[in-house]
């Protein structure tokens, strides 16, 4: 019963944060760069936000600067 009761313990490492951060950065920057890469791809995108190819190209490069957001807060 008193276990129950205690403060719960983080279900994962703070480090585990930053790396999943880390990765999740480079999924959106890969996924990006391939959209931009294969001219179908950029063609369904354009044709689904109806943008110009140029505009979503332009939209996805300004994306990888900053894919997620900004960086989480480190911790000392």
């Amino acid at each position: 019963r008193e276990r129950e009761r205690a403060s719960p313990e983080p279900p994962f490492h703070p480090s585990f944060v930053l790396f999943s951060s880390e990765w999740a950065v480079n999924q959106h920057r890969d996924t990006f760069t391939s959209i931009i890469g294969h001219p179908n791809l950029l063609d369904h995108v354009a044709l689904v936000e109806n943008e110009s190819r140029k505009r979503v190209q332009f939209n996805l490069m300004n994306k990888m600067l900053r894919p997620c957001g900004p960086p989480p807060a480190k911790s000392d």
